[in-house]
């Protein structure tokens, strides 16, 4: 599994606090960049070979369509003359901006294909386009759709689809009405997040200063709700809090991180997970070549992870998704007291409720709730 961060946006969204950096218009950081994420796979081929347990490839962001296709080309060459051949890669994944692939055309998408990519994540977000500006989205509902079609026009078989809920202005109708137009497009996945206040966003300083009302958790659960409804009948798995996808086309790379399965993770601001509990962050800093032609780039710190650490990790994640944990290892990881009280409560229930052994999962209509319920059980 190896991830690619890449740091770089054409402009913020309101609510995001993830690690990016503006390029407003200049691409001159770019080169430099690549130059330090083909040093690192260079000097991390080793650990990077040892995770071919699962064979992903991850580019994300930040907002990696902002690359030129010369770029990418440059770090994925670089991924398959040193490490490893992605010819016959499970999945790799890109994500774009709506706004990216259609004035890029076809010709853009055309190359990610020729570099190997088979999976596309597009944040469209929402399709209202009242909503879309509060968000500071590059784009509006036509620009998603026509995105959405021109890959598919290119041969992109395996798209996914970011929505976000959870938000006071987002009523039942405009609700039901994304979901409808998401569900013409007819995505293989589509991940749904609830709005959060992420340190340093736009979005917090609008809540500090009086500007902004979050939305009450009965209107988070209503459209969380809505959204699972909908959803199922439409014939989509929910394997994970988030995420919900047509049979077979859950998200391999994304699933291999809630088992804890080692990983690499390139480029400033990406973190790790090796074989043996170690877990290693790169700085965030973006790459500059100096006045001398030496390139300063980013640094890399580690921690090992306690037992305890590892054990929080193990119930935390897996609760996260349908296929929960075996029993024996979660009354292991957990103690029975809590195990027992949540399947008295429903809380907790067998992922073959006829066989009524095997493994332990939050139900469906749990998931909205699964902070608390895990909560309990670490």
């Amino acid at each position: 599994m190896i991830y690619v961060h890449v740091p770089f946006c054409e402009s913020f969204c309101t609510y995001c606090g993830f690690y990016s950096v503006l390029v407003s218009g200049t691409t001159s950081c770019f080169g430099s960049y690549a130059d330090a994420i083909c040093n690192e796979i260079v000097s991390r081929r080793d650990e990077i070979a040892s995770t071919s347990s699962v064979n992903t490839l991850y580019i994300g962001g930040g907002t990696p369509s902002v690359l030129p296709l010369v770029v990418l080309s440059r770090i994925v060459h670089s991924i398959q003359n040193e490490v490893r051949n992605l010819s016959d890669c499970d999945e790799f994944t890109i994500e774009v901006n709506p706004e990216d692939i259609v004035k890029k055309g076809e010709e853009y998408v055309r190359g990610l294909l020729e570099l190997g990519v088979n999976r596309v994540s597009m944040g469209v977000q929402s399709f209202d386009d009242g909503i879309l500006r509060w968000m500071n989205r590059r784009h509006d509902a036509a620009t998603a759709k026509e995105a959405f079609r021109q890959l598919r026009r290119c041969g992109v078989d395996n798209i996914s689809i970011d929505l976000i809920f959870g938000l006071p202005q987002l009523d039942e109708y405009s609700l039901n009405s994304t979901i409808d137009q998401a569900l013409v497009l007819s995505p293989e996945h589509i991940s749904a997040y609830q709005l959060s206040i992420e340190e340093g966003s736009t979005l917090e300083k609008l809540i500090a200063g009086g500007k902004f009302t979050e939305a009450s958790d009965e209107q988070c659960r209503r459209q969380y709700d809505i959204l699972c409804e909908r959803l199922g009948r439409a014939g989509y798995h929910h394997y994970e809090v988030s995420n919900f996808a047509l049979p077979g086309r859950e998200a391999l790379h994304n699933s291999a991180y809630w088992r804890r399965v080692p990983y690499v993770g390139l480029g400033p601001g990406a973190h790790s997970l090796s074989a043996d509990g170690v877990r290693s962050w790169n700085s965030e800093d973006i790459p500059k070549r100096l006045d001398d032609g030496s390139l300063r780039a980013y640094s890399q710190e580690e921690e090992i992870l306690s037992p305890e650490d590892i054990r929080i990790e193990r119930i935390m994640l897996s609760l996260r998704t349908d296929s929960g944990l075996p029993e024996a290892e979660l009354r292991s990881l957990a103690g029975d007291e809590p195990v027992d009280r949540l399947l008295s409560e429903g809380a907790l229930v067998f992922c073959h409720p006829e066989r009524s052994e095997g493994s332990l999962r939050i139900p469906e209509d749990h998931f909205f709730v699964s902070d608390e319920i895990i909560r309990e059980l670490i």
